[in-house]
């Protein structure tokens, strides 16, 4: 008899049990609003740090808590340039220096641009 019981309950997928006796954490409902105009609540224990920003539901963008402190603007770092990490090895002095250097190798005809040093092997 109770192997019909069970029969077609899809045993394990669902939950048989009540909340009927069980005293639920204190809770506080915490309402946030995105720049479109969407807004919604999210329940948070009452002993929970409460965030000032939170995803939006609806269209997923960025969602400020009302009545709240407004969030911090995280410090960015501002992008290193190759030119940033070049003067940080190099004075503009040595820089002048290695120019003229290279122009002088240039210009005596020292380094041949027209044919690359492999090619010129392979012709040999």
């Amino acid at each position: 008899m109770s192997e019909r019981a069970l029969r077609g309950t899809r045993l394990g997928a669902t939950s048989y049990e009540t909340d009927r006796g069980i005293d639920l954490a204190p809770r506080q409902t915490v309402e946030y609003a995105c720049q479109n105009g969407h807004r919604f609540e999210v329940p948070f224990s009452v002993e929970a740090e409460i965030p000032a920003v939170w995803e939006c539901r609806f269209c997923g963008t960025e969602a400020v808590l009302l009545d709240g402190d407004e969030p911090e603007e995280k410090k960015v770092k501002p992008t290193r340039t190759h030119w940033d990490m070049l003067m940080e090895r190099r004075t503009r002095e040595e820089l002048e220096e290695v120019l003229a250097e290279r122009l002088a190798v240039l210009r005596s005809g020292g380094m041949n641009l027209a044919v690359h040093p492999r090619d010129s092997r392979k012709s040999a």
